[in-house]
């Protein structure tokens, strides 16, 4: 079968190609990618190419398919699987594989390291290690794009699992975020912020009491308020505060007021800013535990850290990259649940969009941008669907349905696009 997909070359070097995928093996699965949503992981590969960890290489001569947020419709299935999965199965898939035999060791990871699958494709063919080591998953929930932002949710929720805090006397650690205790998201409105702020409302197990969120932009903090109010938490047993710090004279004793001059249990940084780690740093209530979860692009990236507080306040840091394939799971039954994911999503496209988008990722404004790899459609902003409605019947309608869902993008109009998208 031919496919359609994103290869990575080089260094900047991405394009969009057609080329025959091999034929199914017995260990094998050929699949449909219906939607991939684009990650800043993405565009550090794209930039740093066969330096980056998990670009094999050799990707100058094997050109890898980029995309690893991707879901889709299994279409044919190898001897060695028909026992697990079956054709006509949607499936999400876990891309931190931690194979050591993959073409980019323990590194290897669909939509980095390999040929023949990556999200910004029509069509891969699913290579035995990804369902040797359990990572590729099904998908029983509505529509596909939530089956696609399970990996990104997956993130957070790994992140929350990652902190942990001490017991005084013992060397026994306790995993997981403080249950009932002061959590803060710093530069917390971005796409990843906004999934942690979905994830820790929806949670049914531990989640905190108070969850303070900040961010230097009013417009953005405005938004996140009205896709996750602080009712919305508050029935779900959470103090939920929205804190615009620019301008602040202090924001650190704002912050830690808002906490009853305690400080915080969780602190988790969602900017690779030194400033930003500083504050959170200063944030830390006794044992408290900061999360540095945003990944910088500088190799060198430093912030100072108070080590007195290490010393006598438990103070303690870790750093999550990625989630598991537990994580996974439960991003996946939250979303069967009832959990959406939609708010993440700002921007739709069609495969002929990747590339600029890839490349050009912290320049465009707003959250999540979800490529639809079967339609062509430069990448639009759903604030856009209203002007181009005017003279496109389809984007007319589209605009109608995300109007019915607060301006989100939702599975209706998400079939609809998959349906009328020959008319755009």
């Amino acid at each position: 079968m031919k496919t359609k997909a994103v290869r990575l070359h080089g260094r900047n070097d991405l394009r969009l190609e057609t080329f025959d995928l091999p034929a199914v093996g017995d260990d094998e699965i050929l699949a449909k990618v219906v939607c991939d949503s684009i990650c800043m992981s993405s565009y550090k590969a794209t930039h740093e190419a066969d330096v980056h960890k998990r670009v094999p290489r050799d990707v100058p001569r094997n050109p890898v398919i980029i995309g690893h947020e991707f879901a889709g419709e299994i279409l044919e299935v190898g001897r060695q699987w028909q026992h697990a999965f079956r054709a006509g199965d949607k499936f999400s898939i876990q891309p931190a594989l931690n194979d050591p035999e993959g073409p980019a060791g323990l590194w290897s990871a669909p939509g980095y390291s390999y040929r023949y699958i990556g999200g910004d494709a029509t069509h891969v063919l699913i290579p035995n290690e990804v369902m040797s080591n359990g990572c590729l998953l099904h998908y029983t929930g509505a529509g596909f794009y939530p089956a696609s932002l399970a990996e990104p949710l997956s993130c957070v929720i790994g992140a929350m699992h990652a902190n942990y805090h001490t017991t005084p006397g013992s060397y026994h650690h306790r995993m997981g975020i403080r249950d009932g205790g002061n959590m803060a998201l710093l530069a917390g409105v971005g796409p990843m912020g906004l999934a942690a702020v979905n994830c820790a409302i929806h949670r049914t197990d531990v989640k905190p009491r108070l969850m303070v969120v900040t961010d230097i932009d009013r417009a953005r903090l405005d938004r996140a308020a009205l896709l996750y109010s602080p009712a919305e938490a508050a029935r779900n047993g959470i103090e939920l505060r929205y804190v615009h710090t620019a301008g602040m004279a202090d924001p650190v004793d704002e912050l830690k007021a808002l906490a009853g001059g305690k400080g915080y249990d969780d602190v988790f940084v969602f900017a690779p800013v030194a400033a930003v780690v500083e504050q959170a740093d200063a944030l830390l209530a006794f044992d408290g535990c900061l999360n540095f979860f945003a990944g910088p692009s500088q190799t060198g990236f430093r912030a100072p850290f108070n080590f007195y507080n290490v010393h006598y306040a438990s103070t303690h840091v870790v750093g999550t990259s990625g989630g598991n394939t537990d994580d996974m799971k439960e991003a996946l039954a939250m979303m069967e649940r009832g959990l959406d994911p939609a708010g993440l999503v700002t921007h739709i496209g069609g495969l002929d969009a990747v590339i600029d988008t890839t490349l050009n990722l912290p320049s465009i404004p707003g959250g999540k941008k979800l490529i639809y790899t079967h339609i062509h459609l430069p990448l639009t902003s759903i604030d856009e669907f209203e002007a181009r409605g005017k003279t496109s019947p389809v984007f007319a309608e589209l605009h109608r349905l995300c109007q019915r869902y607060r301006g989100l993008w939702n599975v209706e109009a998400e079939a609809y696009l998959l349906a009328h998208a020959d008319a755009l």
